[in-house]
């Protein structure tokens, strides 16, 4: 049957899907394919390519015990952890009660939030080149915060050293914990694997001696 043409045109039964636009690699994960695998393969002499060591995960976690008594200071940590690492993260729980600190067992305590995929080298990539370099009195990162098994994990006195935080907005100066986890067997490997990647450590040299501690002597009576 001929359409009349001066009719309302026909809806179609199924709208059609915008294109979803597609996510790159980031410019970190990039230069670790090309740059830092070719390096570690020639520095520890792998044989199979599953050998070389690459990121699992980011965590990143944000203690608020002020939350107790201001329920502010957690809506305020979430926000500014939020617009760092691009999710939102999840409220940490006390897990028992403990009378010296006024604190029970189920009270709001901490932000902690995991990144992998893109989001991760993304994070990354905003840390080691825009983040670190705006700490102050920056001398670089202490090497001494492996566990052992290549794990890494980097305290930072506050969000602030973060471009994307307005100094305006903040209302007060948190620190947090950074761990990265990779899946290096040794901590050799992932230091390597963190300093090809742009990971500043501190030289021997530059790293602040522990001063010991004076001897008294007694006086014999």
């Amino acid at each position: 049957m001929a359409r009349n043409p001066l009719s309302a045109p026909e809806e179609p039964t199924q709208a059609a899907e915008a294109p979803q636009a597609s996510i790159g690699k980031s410019r970190l994960h990039e230069r670790y394919e090309r740059d830092v695998v070719p390096a570690l393969v020639r520095d520890f002499s792998y044989k199979n390519p599953m050998q070389v060591p690459r990121l699992a995960k980011v965590s990143v976690n944000v203690g608020v015990g002020e939350a107790i008594a201001n329920s502010k200071a957690l809506d305020s940590t979430v926000r500014d952890v939020s617009i760092i690492t691009g999710q939102k993260p999840i409220i940490k729980k006390a897990r028992k009660s403990i009378a010296q600190f006024k604190l029970r067992e189920g009270n709001q305590i901490g932000v902690s939030v995991t990144l992998r995929g893109e989001r991760m080298w993304e994070f990354l990539d905003r840390l080691l080149n825009a983040a670190l370099p705006r700490t102050r009195d920056f001398r670089g990162v202490p090497s001494r915060s492996f566990d052992g098994r290549g794990n890494f994990t980097l305290g930072l006195r506050e969000q602030l050293i973060f471009p994307e935080i307005s100094y305006d907005q903040v209302d007060k100066a948190r620190g947090m914990e950074v761990s990265i986890v990779n899946t290096a067997t040794t901590d050799q490997e992932a230091r390597r694997l963190l300093e090809l990647l742009g990971m500043p450590f501190q030289r021997e040299a530059d790293a602040t001696p522990v001063a010991p501690r004076p001897t008294v002597r007694r006086r014999r009576r």
